[in-house]
């Protein structure tokens, strides 16, 4: 078997114009692949593709996993960037204590749900 390189999901956007905003602001490198298309990466291996694409079901549906080393570093980091001044459909939650770890949500402006967290 070969060894696997990186896992990238496809996500739609309600407005991809705003969402291409806030994942830029959000740290994300965008490899802008076609008008309609982006590879958004934070680091090698570690990305997804924006869609222009908008199906109300699929898109309030979608939730990502965000696993990171230090979850309140992370977290101030995007408290900081206040992201929800820019971008009013942004929610920003706190921590919360679960039984395998930690984690916190972020919906981003179409409605993406971002799991941030860490494992025990």
């Amino acid at each position: 078997m070969s060894s696997i390189k990186s896992i990238r999901p496809f996500i739609g956007s309600k407005n991809f114009s705003e969402s291409r905003k806030f994942y830029n602001q959000m740290g994300f490198t965008e490899a802008v692949l076609f008008h309609n298309l982006s590879y958004f990466s934070i680091e090698e291996g570690f990305g997804f593709y924006l869609q222009d694409a908008y199906v109300e079901d699929w898109v309030n549906n979608t939730m990502l996993f965000l696993e990171v080393n230090n979850l309140s570093d992370y977290l101030q980091q995007l408290q900081a960037l206040n992201l929800p001044h820019h971008f009013p459909e942004v929610r920003l939650s706190q921590i919360q204590a679960e039984n395998w770890g930690q984690q916190f949500f972020l919906h981003d402006p179409s409605g993406i749900l971002w799991h941030v967290g860490v494992f025990q």
